[in-house]
């Protein structure tokens, strides 16, 4: 390892990265993140979609080395995004802050539970859903108060 990122950017640095986990705010389901997020990338110079978060992650190498943002929706982890660099964005008050810009294939995941938190959480690649297959990532999801009954027995 020992190398700097500005070194290695878009190259393995190690098979060590990890992930973030993220409120979606207002989402009702993964169309509407899609949709949300077409139209901001359409706004976007490169054509990609960003999201903007005030804190800069420390893990950054380990983020852009094969991590994912996991997107919480409605109380349930339900897809996720490969991230492809971080940003520096500095907003009209002069404040800098970090544009965490994604891939633009939402990727179906398994739900899992999630409380709600502020912000991101790092989330380890043994603890990440697994991607739902591709002809599952249709199906409806499981009702939350079942989803809940089953993860609180461990059956989730």
């Amino acid at each position: 390892m020992g190398e700097s990122v500005d070194k290695v950017v878009g190259n393995s640095v190690s098979n060590k990265f990890v992930h973030l986990v993220k409120l979606s705010v207002g989402t009702e389901n993964i169309e509407q993140l899609e949709a949300w997020q077409r139209h901001r990338a359409a706004q976007a110079k490169d054509g990609l979609y960003w999201h903007q978060t005030r804190m800069w992650p420390k893990r950054e190498a380990e983020l852009i080395n094969g991590g994912s943002i996991y997107w919480v929706i409605k109380g349930e982890i339900s897809a996720r995004q490969r991230i492809i660099r971080l940003d520096e964005k500095t907003g009209a008050d002069g404040i800098r802050r970090c544009g965490i810009v994604l891939d633009p294939e939402v990727v179906p995941t398994v739900t899992a539970l999630k409380r709600p938190f502020q912000g991101w959480r790092y989330l380890a690649p043994e603890d990440a859903p697994a991607d739902l297959t591709k002809g599952r990532a249709t199906e409806e999801a499981l009702p939350v108060d079942l989803s809940r009954a089953l993860a609180d027995i461990g059956v989730l």
